[in-house]
């Protein structure tokens, strides 16, 4: 539910053919909602909602104080014939507003005017318009006088008098004269020497570029013959702690985020002065330092709570929360709160403050989990491989990434079949090519009893990524592969041939996951691209039930420091956990997601 996703900011829900209006009252916490038919137009729902809500909140405070608690659960409580009086009211109302007319041509302003008011004489044409122009004249001419007061402009030279007899007319004519005379003698200075330029034009040759890939061969060092054989892929030498990184880790496991909370340290200078605001900018005493004093028993107002949300918002923001987010969770602490009565020895911005935090951790963790491990072993007992599909924008660290993912699925002894997807950038299969062997190396077939527990499948540059998936997974089921990892060509989300392609790609193979890439560093952008992957897949899928994006793989978490914002907006809008975090450039550095970590960082001053 909407309540249960801390998305309380938006009043209206809608379920299939269904719209849902609500309203929380969290003094007596009630919540009331209205259905009715998506395609029916009720400009009365509103006032329904807040006429019910207030008489039944008045009925219910009358009679929780006449019967008390227990005598109310166990009686009755009738309300129908006081909400289909509410209702008939609200109808009436929404019909005494009767549509606006729009004008006829006799009752408009326009048609009051005559023929003779419309006419313009030349003479008398321009009056406030001249006057405006004899202004603009003479701040020119007192700008003139300031710069250089030994020279008199033309117009001084004349008497007073002459200027006088003039028409209105000759003089705009005569200041026009003068314009142009003063600025024909500057563009004759700047135009005096066009031959240079001329020559240069002359002697400049137009570049040939050659689109016809007539060194297409040339460049594409892949092997298409290969076919993930390891032949292609020998085992290399090299030194396994640079790989590795920790070498006292335990294989196989995927460690959670860490991350050192400042809260108690936080709340050691609060009890130590308890009377005096903190007025530190730039972290949690400018922000949640701000004590409202000490309140007892009283129900908090959006008053009371607007200063402490505006700086919430603020921090959240420059943590990295993109804008619009940051503006709805605060909305959706806000009408959590609103009414709701506090303890007596509880401030508003402690408060405030818990329950922003609890409803970031509920963000966090989404209802449905993603458990790739147990999956693959599902797709084990019916013989066939689990297929992820890896896609993102460019440069977020797919390869990178499925390769690190490659790693943590061998060590948890299953093999992997990686499908190179990605036949448009220079250097992919080669890039992937490099991590299969390394892996080879590090995951010898010695040591799993002969078998091969990472293979790559290839057709080198310019083929279509949808076949080489759909002959990939082919491969891993007559070959045994319990899993295939499909890299994909990084696209940007306003790119429609390719986000066809992609489209294409996960309608035609199925996979079991498709994750969405994407790297900490961003900000309101998080919004924009899972937003339009989201709605690309779903308007180029043929299929009814369009495949949308199953999880996210969080990158380069280790060059953000505290500003954890990315998590919060992705996750946010697509209500898909983050399966995986990256953290750093060897294979070991793979995290999986700790919520109160990362809530604890973002939090932070």
């Amino acid at each position: 539910s909407p309540f249960a996703q801390e998305r309380g900011g938006n009043n209206s829900f809608t379920h299939e053919a269904l719209t849902l209006k609500y309203k929380l009252d969290n003094q007596f916490e009630l919540v009331f909602v209205v259905g009715f038919q998506k395609i029916l137009t009720l400009t009365y729902v509103d006032k329904l909602i807040d006429d019910v809500h207030k008489e039944f909140r008045d009925k219910y405070r009358n009679e929780f104080q006449q019967k008390g608690t227990l005598g109310l659960l166990n009686g009755t409580f009738d309300f129908k014939d006081d909400f289909m009086r509410l209702l008939r009211d609200a109808e009436e109302s929404s019909k005494v507003r009767a549509p606006m007319v729009m004008k006829t041509f006799e009752q408009s302003l326009k048609s009051q005017k005559t023929v003779k008011c419309m006419i313009e004489t030349r003479g008398e044409k321009p009056k406030e318009k001249v006057k405006n122009k004899k202004n603009k004249g003479s701040k020119k001419e007192g700008a003139e006088a300031g710069t250089a007061p030994g020279k008199a402009s033309a117009g001084d030279k004349q008497p007073s008098g002459d200027r006088e007899e003039l028409t209105k007319d000759e003089i705009l004519q005569k200041n026009r004269e003068e314009f142009f005379r003063r600025h024909m003698k500057a563009g004759e200075k700047s135009s005096k020497s066009p031959k240079p330029e001329a020559q240069k034009e002359k002697g400049k040759k137009p570049r040939v570029w050659d689109l016809e890939n007539s060194n297409a061969k040339v460049l594409d060092y892949s092997n298409s013959a290969t076919n993930g054989s390891t032949e292609a892929c020998p085992v290399e030498e090299f030194d396994p702690d640079a790989a590795l990184g920790d070498r006292n880790r335990e294989p196989g496991r995927l460690y959670d985020l860490e991350y050192e909370s400042d809260e108690e340290a936080e709340e050691e200078k609060v009890v130590q002065n308890p009377s005096k605001p903190s007025v530190k900018k730039g972290g949690l005493g400018g922000m949640f330092g701000m004590l409202k004093g000490l309140v007892g028993s009283k129900s908090l107002t959006r008053e009371d709570m607007d200063p402490v949300l505006e700086k919430m918002k603020d921090h959240l923001i420059a943590k990295n929360v993109a804008a619009e987010i940051a503006v709805q969770l605060c909305e959706s602490v806000a009408k959590k709160l609103e009414g709701k009565v506090m303890g007596t020895f509880t401030t508003v911005t402690s408060t405030v403050k818990q329950a922003l935090q609890e409803a970031l951790v509920q963000i966090l963790q989404p209802q449905r989990r993603v458990d790739v491990l147990r999956d693959v072993m599902d797709a084990q007992r019916h013989r066939r491989p689990y297929v992820v599909t890896f896609c993102g924008v460019n440069g977020v660290g797919k390869s990178t990434n499925l390769a690190k993912i490659s790693f943590w699925l061998i060590e948890n002894g299953f093999s992997v079949l990686i499908a190179a997807c990605d036949t448009f950038r220079a250097g992919a299969v080669e890039q992937l090519r490099t991590h299969t062997r390394r892996l080879n190396a590090l995951h010898p077939p010695e040591s799993h009893g002969g078998r091969t527990m990472v293979q790559l499948y290839e057709k080198g540059y310019g083929k279509d990524a949808a076949g080489i998936a759909m002959e990939a997974i082919a491969y891993a089921r007559n070959q045994g592969f319990d899993v295939v990892l499909v890299d994909t060509a990084g696209r940007m989300q306003d790119n429609a041939p390719l986000m066809t392609a992609l489209a294409k790609l996960i309608a035609v193979n199925t996979p079991d996951l498709v994750l969405f890439v994407g790297e900490a560093l961003v900000g309101n952008e998080a919004v924009d691209q899972l937003v339009k992957f989201n709605k690309a897949l779903a308007d180029h899928s043929m299929a009814q039930t369009p495949r949308l994006i199953d999880g996210i793989v969080l990158t380069k978490f280790d060059t953000i420091d505290d500003k954890v914002g990315a998590a919060i907006s992705m996750t946010y809008i697509t209500s898909k956990p983050i399966v995986f975090v990256g953290t750093g450039q060897t294979y070991c550095d793979l995290r999986s997601l700790n919520a109160k970590a990362v809530v604890a960082a973002l939090m932070k001053a």
